[in-house]
């Protein structure tokens, strides 16, 4: 018995030496390897930085400059340049889109006699997406819908014209202009599109003052014309504000032709099939057409998107 407990002393003993050892081992080489981790880290961070960015002179909305020896005028231009320039992957896909789309914006903008600038409302308000938002604004345009039918839109479950980019520009247009003929000034113009027009007026009247500049908004309209601008600033000077690509990495647009239709269309997929595309291909370039099929028996004029040949093949 007692060479037994002898036995099990020498075990314990020894597995307390190990433990020991392990302890004292197990520091050292933790040690070894934070040190090894933080020479990558020190390595990866000496690659990247961070800088505060200047603010360019010369901003301005449509010509109306934006007043930066206002320090509060500064501050939160600066925070709109450094949001967009460091949510980097944000930006550069906003400028991959945007060359596919402002090719189909900038002519209605410049027909309709709204300012080129204009465009890039459309980026912060949607990112050149046919966004839904919980208030229901929908499209490019982020449209309600009852200013849709306002504007003479068509808006049901059938059809949804404010997923149609060329008509929601018109009607973007026609909103815009009006407010600027009532405030006297495009960068207002800019807000009441955000805001309203008549809670832009009451915030006005409320604060004795006429200008986006000089009133005191929630914070959607206040930051709202100060990212157009920071947008606009960046998108111009991608280089400048460090983003790198090439004229292959931007999206483009697939050129169509327009099919008159101005009968019910009881099947989308087979109209689809008789054009040599898909179903999801009809929708991606006709997100107007809600529904798999075309009720229209008031036999309206409609004109549907169809991508030229040899642009889609079917995958296997």
């Amino acid at each position: 018995m007692k060479k037994i407990e002898r036995i099990f002393a020498v075990i314990g003993l020894l597995a307390i030496v190990v433990v020991a050892i392990n302890a004292v081992q197990k520091p050292v080489e933790t040690e070894a390897k934070r040190t090894e981790n933080s020479t990558e880290v020190d390595e990866i961070l000496n690659d990247y930085n961070v800088y505060a960015l200047p603010i360019p002179g010369g901003l301005n909305f449509v010509g109306e400059p934006v007043p930066i020896h206002n320090p509060d005028i500064k501050e939160r231009m600066d925070r709109e340049l450094l949001v967009n320039t460091y949510w980097q992957s944000n930006a550069l896909l906003l400028m991959k889109r945007a060359n596919k789309y402002f090719p189909i914006i900038e002519p209605i903008l410049a027909a309709e006699g709204v300012p080129d600038d204009f465009k890039y409302l459309a980026v912060i308000e949607s990112g050149l997406t046919q966004a839904v938002s919980p208030a229901r604004a929908t499209g490019f345009w982020q449209i309600l819908k009852g200013t849709g039918k306002e504007y003479g839109l068509e808006v049901n479950d059938n059809v949804d014209e404010r997923y149609h980019i060329e008509k929601s520009t018109r009607v973007a247009c026609e909103y815009l202009k009006k407010a600027k003929d009532r405030f006297g000034s495009w960068t207002a113009a800019a807000a009441a599109y955000n805001a309203g027009p008549a809670g832009v007026a009451n915030r006005m009247k409320a604060q004795h003052v006429n200008n986006y500049y000089d009133l005191l908004l929630n914070q959607e309209t206040g930051r709202y014309v100060f990212r157009i601008i920071a947008l606009k600033e960046i998108m111009n000077n991608p280089k400048k504000y460090g983003f790198n690509y090439t004229n292959e990495d931007l999206y483009t647009n697939i050129p169509t032709y327009k099919v008159k239709v101005d009968t019910a269309v009881t099947d989308f997929v087979k109209f689809a099939e008789r054009f040599g595309i898909t179903y999801k291909v009809l929708k991606i370039h006709n997100p107007w057409l809600r529904e798999a099929h075309l009720n229209n028996g008031s036999r309206k004029q409609y004109f549907v998107d169809i991508p030229k040949e040899g642009y889609y093949s079917l995958g296997n």
